[in-house]
C-alpha cells in the first residue's frame, strides 16, 4: 500500500487491484451512477480491469491519480479523491466520491483540501478544475467550499452532457 496524504480523519493512498471490491460497490452506488455515470462494471473482474486501465494507468502516466480514502478510525475505505486528467481538459481534474454511509460527514472536503495541498506543494501543479453536473448540489457545495470559481459550461464530447466547470488558481490557494 502506497500512502500519499494524511488528515485528521483520513489516510489517502493509491488503489489497487485488492480493492476490487470496494471499487465494485462505490462505482455501483446509487448517487455515483446518477452524477457520474455507469462505467460497466459488473463483476470483481470488471472492477480490477477498471482500477489497472484506469486508474494504475493514471498513476504510472501522470504520477497521480484517484485516491482510496480510508478512516483512520476503523481503516476502512469509504470513498475516492484525488486528480484525473482527461484529454479534452486543459488541467487537471479534482474528483470525489464516497459510499452512500460515508457521505455529509465533511470527507469530501478532507480529503479535497488535502488533495489541493499534494497537488500545489508535491506535483507542482498550478491551477486545478473540476467538473460536474448542474444538479449535483452536494458537489457544487463541495467545489465553493474549496474556493473554487464557476468558470463556464461545457459539453462532454461523446454523451453530450452539459457540465458546469470549476477552477481554482494553486498560486493563491491556501487551505
Amino acid at each position: 500500500m502506497t500512502e500519499i496524504i494524511e488528515t485528521e480523519r483520513l489516510i489517502l493512498r493509491k488503489i489497487e487491484e485488492s480493492d476490487c471490491e470496494f471499487v465494485y460497490s462505490l462505482l455501483n452506488s446509487p448517487g455515483w451512477l446518477k452524477y457520474i455515470g455507469d462505467r460497466g462494471i459488473n463483476n470483481l473482474e470488471d472492477a480490477k480491469t477498471y482500477i489497472r486501465d484506469k486508474v494504475v494507468s493514471l498513476y504510472d502516466q501522470r504520477g497521480y491519480g484517484p485516491y482510496g480514502v480510508r478512516t483512520k478510525l476503523n481503516n476502512s475505505l469509504i470513498g475516492f479523491c484525488g486528480l484525473f486528467k482527461r484529454d479534452f481538459l486543459e488541467d487537471a481534474d479534482i474528483g470525489f466520491a464516497f459510499l452512500p454511509e460515508h457521505s455529509g460527514k465533511g470527507y469530501a472536503i478532507e480529503s479535497a483540501v488535502s488533495v489541493l495541498d499534494n497537488a500545489r506543494d508535491v506535483i507542482g501543479l498550478k491551477r486545478i478544475i473540476a467538473i460536474t453536473l448542474e444538479v449535483n448540489d452536494r458537489s457544487i457545495n463541495v467545489l465553493k467550499k474549496l474556493g473554487m470559481s464557476f468558470k463556464e459550461k461545457i459539453i462532454y464530447p461523446g454523451s453530450g452532457e452539459e457540465l458546469l466547470l470549476y477552477s481554482i488558481e494553486l498560486t493563491k490557494y491556501d487551505s
